[in-house]
């Protein structure tokens, strides 16, 4: 099969819905021949029947990211479901969350904001290390951010936690390199899939789109954020590492 993922094979985290970021990066990954095994928790039958509407189904392994014991098989349960021994090209780490009192950021107790922190930031790192021992031909890890130079309205404590996703990507990247391992985050615009639902205020944070995009941006449309995530995937960012890649309109570089 031809694409710029031709004989890669990649981990995909976050998968929930077809409206997911995740689910379009596994799909045009499959499209440009890739092959995707997907991780899932909680909600696993939810996940193994959205793999089933990929081009091709794809396996789901069970991963809960703050469970050491999961993080610590992760990379045994990904040999059972390849095709071959060759490990792993590149892992996609699209997983945050924030309990609903990280969303009040003068009142948040230190459980709430350690959570957000844990699952959205230093899971990143402990996602890449659980894979390591899979990518000794180099490869790359590729985030999902959104925007943390902003004090955005609503989003609080998960701002914080983006910040902190953002800083893990550069010192990942500062310490994989010798390892021919790539680090970088696609920081993309608003989208309307599940985990948005849980942000108190979604539709206020998102209405700063619809009048600042200067290429237009929609807020049902996952698909060129995926794109985005399947081009760092690719090597055609050889030699690009620490970054992020904006995935959102253009409103980044928009002025107050």
């Amino acid at each position: 099969m031809s694409g710029i993922l031709a004989g890669k094979r990649i981990l995909v985290t976050g998968v929930l819905t077809e409206g997911s970021i995740a689910f379009h990066a596994a799909k045009v990954a499959q499209e440009e021949g890739a092959e995707v095994i997907l991780t899932g928790f909680g909600r696993l039958t939810l996940v193994e029947r959205i793999a089933k509407r990929l081009p091709k189904p794809a396996p789901v392994i069970e991963m809960d990211v703050t469970n050491q014991e999961h993080l610590d098989g992760l990379a045994d349960k990904i040999r059972e479901h390849s095709s071959d021994a060759s490990g792993l090209d590149g892992i996609v780490h699209s997983i945050a969350f924030g309990p609903q009192g990280a969303f009040n950021f003068l009142e948040a107790g230190w459980e709430d904001v350690a959570t957000a922190v844990q699952v959205s930031a230093y899971s990143y790192k402990s996602l890449a290390m659980a894979c390591l021992p899979l990518m000794e031909r180099g490869g790359s890890v590729v985030g999902l951010t959104f925007d943390a130079t902003i004090a955005w309205p609503k989003y609080d404590w998960m701002g914080v936690a983006k910040a902190a996703l953002e800083s893990t990507n550069r010192y990942l990247a500062r310490d994989l390199g010798a390892r021919n391992i790539r680090c970088n985050l696609v920081s993309a615009g608003p989208i309307k899939s599940m985990a948005a639902k849980s942000i108190p205020g979604f539709e206020e944070l998102a209405d700063v789109w619809n009048h600042r995009a200067p290429i237009g941006w929609d807020l049902s449309d996952p698909d060129p954020a995926g794109r985005g995530v399947v081009g760092l995937l690719s090597d055609f960012f050889p030699r690009t590492t620490g970054e992020i890649i904006h995935v959102d309109g253009g409103v980044h570089m928009m002025g107050a």
